[in-house]
Formats: structure tokens, sequence, C-alpha cells
């Protein structure tokens, strides 16, 4: 299977995905969302998204300054080398510190080739995230739509993307309304998202939701 392309803009998609008459009035009523781009650090993007699971993005900001303050960089060789205590005090809890190690093994052994996961299809990537201890599926996919900016990944683990489909589409098979999503479900599920931000606030629509890479926390069983 070929590696999936990054969209450069949103134009095609949103023709695409206006197709579906509720994913038209989803887009219409949350407006225009950034475009997103690969992070030219797939290993620091990692280590920065585990830290911040679960987490409100000032707190997992607040952790990320701390963790930098005390390492200087957030390298493999220094992660490994850095007493897990230390790792604790800066605010990361015992199961993120033994995945940011496993994380930071995988990188310094090459057990995983975090330069060259670009080059991997989507379900590649996926196989070679989810042997890491604290990584799953939900984590991979989360990775493949916000660091490597993948167009077509939808991920039915995220509680919050399942319940916009419930709501939205009552009695509907999901596999039926995701096949007509296809090639921009990673779109798709940025404004269930963004609508079911807008929706639980009351508020006006917004454009990102959550943190830099990271939409919506939802569910995970990682």
């Amino acid at each position: 299977m070929p590696t999936s392309v990054p969209l450069l803009h949103h134009a095609d998609a949103t023709a695409h995905l206006s197709g579906d008459a509720t994913l038209r009035e989803l887009i219409a009523r949350n407006g225009e969302l950034p475009v997103l781009t690969p992070t030219p650090d797939p290993f620091g993007t990692l280590i920065r998204s585990v830290n911040g699971q679960q987490l409100s993005v000032k707190a997992a900001a607040s952790i990320h300054a701390r963790l930098l303050e005390r390492l200087g960089t957030l390298d493999a060789g220094t992660l490994l080398q850095t007493p897990g205590d230390e790792l604790r005090a800066a605010g990361l809890s015992w199961a993120k510190v033994r995945t940011v190690r496993a994380i930071a093994e995988a990188e310094q052994t090459g057990s995983v080739d975090f330069a060259h996961l670009a080059t991997l299809p989507d379900e590649a990537v996926i196989a070679a995230l989810i042997p890491l201890p604290g990584i799953g599926r939900w984590t991979a996919e989360m990775f493949l739509m916000f660091a490597l900016a993948r167009p077509d990944v939808f991920s039915l683990g995220d509680l919050a993307l399942r319940q916009g489909l419930a709501r939205l589409y009552p009695g509907q098979s999901a596999d039926g309304v995701l096949s007509g999503w296809t090639p921009y479900r990673t779109l798709a599920a940025r404004y269930l998202w963004a609508d079911n931000h807008r929706v639980k606030g009351g508020g006006e629509p917004v454009g990102e939701v959550g943190s830099k890479g990271q939409e919506s926390k939802g569910l995970r069983k990682d």
C-alpha cells in the first residue's frame, strides 16, 4: 500500500466531504480548519504527545517546560541516562516514564526508525509503534494524523469520534459512513471533534481544538 501524501490545502477535501449533507453542515458551522503539516521531529513529537496524554493543554506544556529545564534536551540518550525519579519529579507518571524510555530505547537501538516513519504506509507506522509499552492503536493513529499529517485516518478507538458518529448518524453503520469520507477521513474526524467541542461548550465554533497535535483526548486503551 503506498504512502499517502499530506494535504497542502483543504479545497478538494472539503468539496468531497460536502457530498455528505450532515458533514456539509458541520463544515459550515465550524469554519475552516488549519492545514496540518508533518513534524520535522517525529521522535520528539511522540515523546511530547505521550507526556501530554490525558492532561490539559496548560498542564502538558508545564511538564514539557520542566523537562526541558531539567534535562536541556529530550533526545534519546538524555532520556535514557536520566534517573526515573528525576523524570517523575518533572511531572511524568511512572507509566509515562516507562513509555518515554521505551521510545528512547527504540530510537537509540534503531528498532523504530523514526527518521523514516514518514516513508511508510499508515498500517506499517502503526505496526512499528504499537509494540512499545504504553503505545496502542489510538496513540499511533493520533501520531499519523497530527505528526505525519496523514489525510485518511479515523480512530474508532476515540470516544468523542464514536459519540459524534452516534449523534450525527443515528442507526447508520460506522463503516458505511466512513467509506464515503475516504480519502479525507482525517479532516472529517477533525470536524467531528470541532463540532463536539462546540456542542459541549455551547459556544462558537472553533478552528482548532485542544493541544497542538491532539484535538481530542478521546478514550484510549493504550
